[in-house]
């Protein structure tokens, strides 16, 4: 066989051998819904949200968060504010005529990033449990309550939820989120998740430490320090929200690859933890170095390698194996691969890690975060 053929089918084997590996781990632990001690809890809550120009979406955020069952008496709400249009004078009018619940209002001047303006919001709340959310995502009524109930666990000191509905209808989004999901639970159970979500993260007000001014990860930085504090951080698909995606290629690109940045840029820094903290470092935290870091170079040379042994094996007809791939992410990206969307998913996840690999190593971009108006259209 030609040799070409044959590194390709060894890089594909090796980079495919993790998740084999994990898939037989959650065969086997089969696992379902929190591994925390639920407990019907009440705490007072302070939900954090920062905002940068949201005068076209604030005021439903503010009615999702009105819409939670919770007694509002018991909220906070902290708004950390750098816009340049109106957000913060709707929200100062939206929230003085109630009785409740009781506004923090952070106004900067300029734009710092939202690393800053989150440890800002974090040093001023003053609740036992603290909830961040984003301007463009909905939660369900009961998102707070079932946060509780894993927090009052005393093992447990944060917990992220599922996106259970992709707003704009992204299939290629709805099918990674449902590996990611599959991926959390089993994580949580074997210790704790890696990865925490923008549109609702939970934590002990206790268990807050300061991030990095310059983390594209806030969430998940803030998570990972948790658990290396020894405390657990865990993933409930029982605390639901909604957040917008694209499925087109091109948006998809502006819309991850500032995330698969800052992920990789955290496992970095972090690396001193592998082997440590239990499952977290032994099977945790490697498996994401697979995934983020190994697995989309091992996955390009695959494709590369691949391209040139049917090329040496079929001649011109060697192409259609280029070809092939490009119609998958043609078909992907439109949503139109029925049963195997799934893999076009992951599929995609892989290049936007290749390419916030590529971009970290060049310094390329600093992750700058720019308004989407048309995901926010979507949450309208």
């Amino acid at each position: 066989m030609n040799l070409l053929v044959v590194a390709a089918v060894s890089l594909l084997a090796v980079t495919a051998a993790p998740y084999i590996c994990y898939l037989l781990l959650y065969a086997w632990i089969r696992p379902q819904g929190s591994p925390a001690d639920k407990e019907p809890a009440e705490p007072t809550v302070s939900i954090v949200l920062p905002t940068y120009n949201e005068e076209q979406i604030v005021e439903t955020k503010l009615e999702d968060v009105l819409d939670l069952d919770y007694p509002m008496e018991k909220i906070e709400l902290v708004v950390v504010d750098s816009s340049t249009d109106d957000t913060r004078t709707i929200i100062r009018e939206y929230i003085a005529d109630l009785e409740a619940p009781e506004l923090v209002l952070l106004e900067e001047d300029e734009r710092r990033g939202l690393a800053p303006a989150l440890n800002d919001a974090y040093a001023a709340v003053s609740n036992e449990m603290v909830v961040k959310t984003d301007c463009d995502s909905k939660l369900a009524p009961d998102a707070l309550r079932e946060a509780a109930a894993n927090l009052a666990d005393d093992e447990i000191a944060a917990v992220t939820g599922q996106n259970v509905e992709v707003l704009g209808g992204s299939e290629v989004e709805s099918g990674y989120r449902g590996v990611q999901s599959h991926i959390q639970q089993l994580e949580s159970h074997l210790d704790s998740t890696l990865i925490f979500h923008g549109p609702f993260s939970a934590f002990e007000n206790d268990a807050l430490l300061p991030i990095d001014p310059n983390s594209l990860a806030d969430d998940t930085e803030l998570a990972l320090k948790i658990r290396r504090q020894g405390k657990r951080v865990i993933f409930d698909p029982s605390v639901r929200y909604m957040e917008a995606s694209h499925s087109e290629f091109v948006k998809r690109r502006k819309q991850k690859d500032r995330r698969g940045m800052g992920l990789i840029r955290l496992l970095v820094q972090h690396s001193d933890a592998l082997g440590k903290y239990g499952q977290y470092g032994r099977v945790i935290l490697p498996f994401n170095w697979w995934f983020m870091i190994a697995s989309p170079w091992l996955l390009a040379a695959t494709l590369v390698v691949g391209t040139g042994g049917a090329i040496s094996l079929l001649g011109v007809s060697g192409l259609l194996f280029p070809a092939g791939v490009g119609l998958f992410t043609y078909l992907g990206q439109r949503d139109l691969l029925g049963p195997v969307q799934m893999l076009y998913s992951i599929f995609d996840t892989q290049v936007s890690l290749l390419r916030a690999s590529l971009e970290l190593l060049v310094g390329d971009s600093d992750g700058t975060w720019d308004v989407d108006d048309e995901l926010r259209e979507a949450f309208e």
